[in-house]
């Protein structure tokens, strides 16, 4: 079983800037398409931005985009979702989710039912 951690969840007034952070567990052999979902309350699951697992493709949900960036921090050997312009819309519950690919898959993925592991989410709060 894998499980995504996400961290990097606050409260900020519309206009600022977040940084969420999501690490997969390594395993060997495995290769991990990675996106970013978000719910509020009462709503259903939805899509955020994705990332294949070599990083060559990356999608965005047309509410976020121009807004947020998906991208691999090798340092830190995590997935980030950098969120700037934050809109009171925005708050949500996000939560990171992986999907084992084969070598080589360029392919982003940005179904809910797509993915096999989920992290357990962290809040984003904005304030008008």
């Amino acid at each position: 079983q894998v499980q995504p951690v996400e961290s990097g969840g606050g409260s900020v007034q519309a206009g600022r800037s977040l940084r969420l952070s999501c690490e997969v567990p390594e395993r060997t052999n495995d290769n991990w398409a990675v996106g970013w979902f978000r719910q509020a309350p009462g709503q259903e699951r939805e899509f955020v931005a994705a990332m294949s697992a070599s990083g060559g493709r990356t999608d965005y949900a047309d509410s976020v985009q121009g807004r947020f960036t998906i991208g691999r921090d090798n340092v830190k050997k995590t997935i980030d979702l950098q969120m700037n312009s934050l809109k009171p819309e925005d708050t949500a519950v996000y939560y990171c989710a992986a999907k084992s690919v084969y070598f080589g898959n360029a392919w982003s993925f940005t179904d809910v039912k797509d993915y096999d592991f989920w992290g357990k989410g962290t809040l984003v709060t904005v304030s008008s």
